[in-house]
């Protein structure tokens, strides 16, 4: 049976004149493969999809978009899409730690819960955004039900299966680092670990002390035994939507999101490096045919971000080392090590 539980979300930031508290719809389904939460904002718009969000390890809805969402670049799509968090299972606030021989779902489980969130909801068509381990069942979701994907957001996505040096590596890994260090491995890059910043310590803190980092692993290993997506440009084998890749360069996800643009339909795909993520995702959205009156000061005017499908950035080429959310700007970092992880991204 699907529960349901209304609760008053508090805003972290001050809020913008004549901005009231959103109100956060909590709701758990039965699904083949176990109870999925996920976290509704606002009330569906006629003739428009809903924006669907899925974390990444090591985080929740929360964690990883919450930061995005509160920009003020970002209230006025806030006010024009229905929001739709989902939480991976195991993985949402208070979630109680699964017992001993729990059988975690393969990502292509997570994927094929998707289905019972929009059965449930009454949503058609949705818009995701998906980061990592999130942006992979989003993908896979949008490979089994193409006519319900209008668009997909994919930040520092990797399609492909762990081949056998990657498992060596990941094995020795695992002899001498803990799970929540390997996983930081996974969201940060090498440079910024050393960097040991307060932001790096943060998150090692709350990975590390998180209650439930039992799931976590669970999660993380389901992320590891991932399945090749296998798209194939021209192929059957594809995104059918509009795509738009994320990633900050020199990320540990660069090569494997290079790729990835190298094998969808270049017409569909829109590449992005460093540059205002959240004007992006308006001239995403504009581009698809909604929000065609919002205000694209900066893409619009300026070459600051590539959105073809085979360039990045030009001239000024900012150095992120690891795709992020400004948390002042809405920007992706073009700044030191230890301002780079938030959308969580």
């Amino acid at each position: 049976m699907a529960e349901l539980r209304e609760v008053q979300i508090t805003e972290e930031k001050p809020l913008l004149p004549g901005q009231t508290p959103e109100v956060a719809k909590t709701h758990s389904v039965e699904t083949p493969y176990g109870s999925v939460t996920f976290t509704v904002y606002g009330t569906p718009k006629p003739k428009r999809p809903a924006i669907l969000t899925y974390h990444d390890v090591g985080l929740n809805y929360k964690s990883c978009f919450q930061p995005l969402f509160q920009f003020a670049d970002m209230q006025e799509i806030i006010q024009n899409f229905v929001r739709v968090h989902v939480d991976a299972p195991g993985m949402e606030e208070g979630a109680p730690v699964f017992p001993l021989g729990y059988q975690y779902p393969s990502l292509d489980q997570l994927a094929d819960m998707i289905p019972c969130i929009l059965q449930y909801l009454n949503f058609s068509t949705i818009i995701g955004i998906g980061v990592g381990a999130g942006a992979y069942v989003l993908s896979r979701y949008a490979l089994t039900h193409p006519d319900t994907v209008e668009g997909l957001v994919l930040i520092n996505i990797d399609p492909n299966a762990k081949g056998w040096m990657d498992w060596a590596a990941h094995k020795l890994t695992g002899l001498t680092s803990s799970i929540s260090e390997m996983i930081l491995g996974h969201l940060f890059s090498q440079e910024e670990l050393s960097g040991n910043s307060e932001l790096i310590q943060k998150y090692r803190n709350i990975i590390a002390h998180a209650p439930n980092l039992d799931n976590i692993e669970l999660y993380w290993n389901s992320y590891n035994n991932r399945r090749d997506l296998n798209f194939v440009r021209g192929g059957d084998t594809t995104l059918k939507c509009p795509v738009m890749l994320v990633v900050g360069d020199q990320a540990p996800h660069e090569d494997a999101v290079v790729e990835c643009n190298s094998k969808l339909d270049p017409t569909q795909t829109s590449f992005l490096k460093p540059g205002k993520l959240t004007e992006a995702f308006k001239y995403f959205l504009q581009g698809m045919g909604y929000m065609a009156s919002s205000c694209m000061t900066r893409l619009s005017r300026s070459r600051t971000a590539s959105l073809t499908s085979a360039a990045s950035i030009d001239g000024n080429r900012s150095r992120s080392r690891t795709l992020s959310q400004s948390s002042e700007s809405g920007t992706l970092s073009s700044g030191p090590p230890g301002h780079t992880m938030e959308v969580s991204c």
